[in-house]
């Protein structure tokens, strides 16, 4: 499966001057959570983690994996699960912060189970482009608070995989052979597929939130 951001091209030395580590993290408000992330810091990569989300009634609860770069000039990607009641659909919401500034946030619903079996989420990031107290925002905006008498809520990683170059290896050193990757006719045509079937909100279509005009890479086109 293959959700992304509309594509986000970063200055050329961008990949070069921005690290990223995987994290991946589970969180219920006032309980805490259980998190974990890759040893070493990227400069690009796939990035692959297989993952079962809470089933029945999930709200409040948010799943997340995501890349994120450490220090000042903050930059990540990043994929949000956000439970629902019960019968009701996840919602995906993904998001991609350059230099400290996010705003950039889209939202699927998932037309499949995610609570039924094991499905794998990636993070492609070539070089130059990229292909939380939960119970008061995460479900339906807010307006549906955690049952806690449904806990506890338990989600599943596995399968926690990395193909790219760490932190101090040159381009043609290191193992990642899709540095020049992008979507063929078959992904862009799946990509579309997506955004005009499932997809329940686009930043760059929200023009009462961005009055003043959205940001630039909603002007490019997006397959």
């Amino acid at each position: 499966m293959g959700i992304s951001s509309n594509s986000c091209r970063f200055p050329p030395k961008f990949a070069l001057l921005s690290a990223f580590v995987l994290l991946a993290c589970f969180t219920a408000p006032s309980v805490g959570s259980g998190s974990f992330q890759s040893k070493n810091e990227y400069l690009y990569g796939r990035f692959d983690l297989q993952l079962k989300l809470v089933p029945g009634n999930s709200a409040g609860t948010v799943t997340t994996f995501f890349l994120s770069s450490q220090g000042e000039g903050h930059d990540e990607i990043d994929f949000e699960f956000l439970g629902n009641v019960s019968g009701e659909p996840y919602t995906v919401h993904t998001n991609v912060y350059a230099g400290g500034k996010g705003d950039k946030e889209q939202q699927f619903h998932l037309w499949f189970d995610p609570t039924a079996a094991f499905h794998t989420y990636s993070i492609v990031w070539p070089q130059r482009i990229i292909l939380w107290n939960a119970d008061d925002w995460a479900t339906q905006g807010g307006r549906v608070k955690t049952d806690w008498t449904k806990a506890p809520f338990v989600a599943y990683y596995r399968n926690f995989k990395i193909d790219g170059c760490p932190v101090g290896t040159s381009g043609g050193s290191c193992g990642f052979q899709s540095q020049t990757q992008e979507l063929d006719a078959k992904g862009r045509n799946r990509m579309r597929w997506v955004q005009q079937k499932h997809m329940i909100y686009n930043y760059c279509a929200d023009v009462r939130r961005f009055p003043l005009g959205t940001s630039a890479e909603c002007k490019r086109p997006r397959f």
